[in-house]
């Protein structure tokens, strides 16, 4: 038996880590269960796909990309913002040439580049994948908020000034100010 099938494998058991790692800012704002990395994932690469439909780029590349961008949390936790001034940041590349390390060379290609274009930010798929993950924050945020948690103001502005794309920005000033139930009424 080849060992490609058993680093394949070990490598799914660790993204299956991504299902249990909770995203721990939303503890800050008084969140008791926190939606997962998978989680947030899943619907930030839904967004991206959308998000790069609209800006004329490739949504399944984008979707792609979205699907990469907090792998490395494996490793890491998800590390809330306000450890910034406490540790330094690390470096998504480097953890991913270790998590893939072992992986088959055509699989370890795959998932470096796909990280190091989320990372450097160069193509409008890059681009759309990081406003999708600002945006899904910011609709995590206003569906807390619906449901009576009280500080999420600060979620919600860091979204909105990181976001590239006239269609993020735009989709952004829509949702706040529409409820996430308004999917039932249309």
């Amino acid at each position: 038996m080849s060992d490609k099938p058993a680093a394949l494998a070990a490598f799914g058991y660790e993204l299956g880590l991504l299902k249990r790692i909770r995203r721990a800012g939303w503890w800050h704002a008084g969140v008791r269960d926190p939606e997962s990395v998978a989680e947030h994932s899943l619907r930030a690469a839904q967004i991206a796909a959308l998000l790069a439909a609209e800006e004329g780029a490739n949504p399944e590349r984008a979707a792609f990309l979205a699907l990469w961008h907090d792998t490395q949390e494996t490793r890491t936790g998800d590390i809330p913002h306000t450890a910034a001034k406490y540790m330094s940041k690390p470096e998504p590349r480097e953890i991913t040439n270790d998590q893939t390390a072992a992986l088959p060379e055509t699989c370890r290609d795959l998932v470096r580049a796909a990280v190091d274009e989320y990372e450097t930010r160069q193509s409008p798929e890059a681009r759309c994948a990081k406003d999708a993950d600002k945006l899904e924050m910011l609709l995590q945020a206003v569906e807390y908020r619906d449901i009576g948690v009280e500080r999420v103001a600060g979620w919600i502005d860091s979204a909105r000034k990181g976001l590239a794309t006239e269609t993020g920005r735009r989709i952004a000033e829509v949702a706040v100010t529409v409820s996430p139930l308004a999917w039932r009424d249309r």
